[in-house]
């Protein structure tokens, strides 16, 4: 390959997917600007390779050596680029973390993102996933994508029906998969920001700080009565009253306490989707299962929660080889050690295997196998 661009081959993958799985790149380019990427087209060796955009490797499983270009996208850039009297728009590139962008969303006073704190990867990985934690989803909040179009060479923006976005779903995992390198993404905030607080999780989670600040310190003399605090956290955490920031908080709070890090513990967060089935078969199963969690949706269909199928299984704190269940959560797959990625799949294919056989719902991995 006859290039001036910075290729590294037999690069190992390692350090970019959080799963931490040993998987070598043939080639691998970290690109900073649309203008590496019309370098790589117009080398014809390395337009030939095949391609895998990479961004934070938080929804990856490498099970193998990639025998192609690695297109690492390492852009950097957040700014507020306008503003009228409903929203605040936001462009951020696709290389900046996620949780970043949310924490400096939150330092300029802008509501919206809140929800969705800490969840690992970069901006440009969130409308591909469509993102989505307690009741918000990304693309509820995306006003356009723009990304290179490796097939073309062209630069192209999408607005939000563009992007097709489905439940963890976007065009960007279909037709666009591969060709799409995402540059940038912009947010319309609401200037008018009210809370969403639908998750009884995160309303309790709330209500607990809220009551703790309230009673404060027994020791000091500054305790109230413990009935008059819980009051005084449920009428404190209202979505009138409530602040974002504090929501983003109790979020963190919550994922921290439920989920591994994948600093420490590889792995890739929720490894299922919650599957979405009829109310018939809901309530077929509800009628044998007391227990079932179970939300309904707007179309009247129900989303089970894939964990908790999981959990009835069997399958918490279990592992396969160096592959696991962890033992917090059963929707989260764990790296122990050194998990290779078909074994990683072979743990994922022995649950889908006893959910299915046990309550006739197929799970669907979110993660793309590689």
């Amino acid at each position: 390959m006859q290039t001036d661009l910075p290729i590294r081959h037999n690069f190992s993958l390692r350090q970019f997917n959080t799963f931490g799985i040993d998987a070598a790149a043939h080639a691998f380019l970290d690109v900073t600007d649309s203008d590496m990427l019309q370098q790589v087209r117009a080398d014809q060796a390395l337009a030939a390779l095949p391609r895998l955009i990479l961004g934070g490797g938080s929804n990856i499983v490498l099970t193998r050596d990639f025998p192609g270009l690695v297109l690492h996208v390492a852009t950097r850039g957040i700014a507020i680029v306008g503003q009228d009297a409903q929203r605040t728009l936001v462009r951020a590139a696709a290389g900046e973390s996620w949780h970043g962008l949310v924490q400096w969303t939150l330092a300029q006073g802008l509501g919206g993102m809140e929800n969705l704190s800490l969840i690992p990867g970069s901006v440009g990985a969130s409308p591909i996933q469509n993102i989505g934690a307690y009741g918000v989803e990304v693309g509820d909040l995306i006003d356009t994508v723009r990304y290179h179009d490796m097939d073309t060479g062209e630069i192209v923006t999408l607005d939000r029906d563009g992007c097709e976005f489905g439940y963890r779903d976007s065009v960007f995992k279909h037709r666009l998969r591969d060709r799409a390198v995402i540059l940038d993404v912009t947010f319309a905030l609401p200037v008018h920001w009210r809370a969403n607080l639908g998750y009884a999780e995160l309303q309790q989670e709330l209500e607990k700080v809220a009551a703790r600040d309230t009673t404060g310190d027994s020791s000091t003399g500054a305790a109230t009565d413990a009935a008059t605090a819980a009051t005084t956290g449920a009428a404190a955490t209202t979505p009138a009253t409530v602040s974002a920031a504090a929501i983003s908080a109790a979020v963190i709070a919550i994922r921290t306490r439920k989920l591994p890090d994948p600093a420490r513990v590889g792995n890739a967060g929720s490894f299922f989707k919650n599957p979405l089935v009829s109310a018939a078969k809901r309530n077929a199963l509800l009628a044998t299962l007391p227990g079932l969690v179970s939300h309904v949706q707007p179309d009247g269909a129900y989303k089970l929660a894939a964990g908790w199928l999981i959990d009835q299984c069997g399958w918490k704190g279990r592992s396969l080889g160096a592959a696991g269940v962890y033992e917090k959560q059963a929707l989260v797959l764990v790296n122990r050690g050194n998990a290779t990625g078909a074994e990683i799949m072979a743990l994922a294919a022995a649950i889908r295997a006893d959910v299915n056989a046990r309550f006739g719902v197929l799970l669907e991995p979110e993660p793309v196998c590689i």
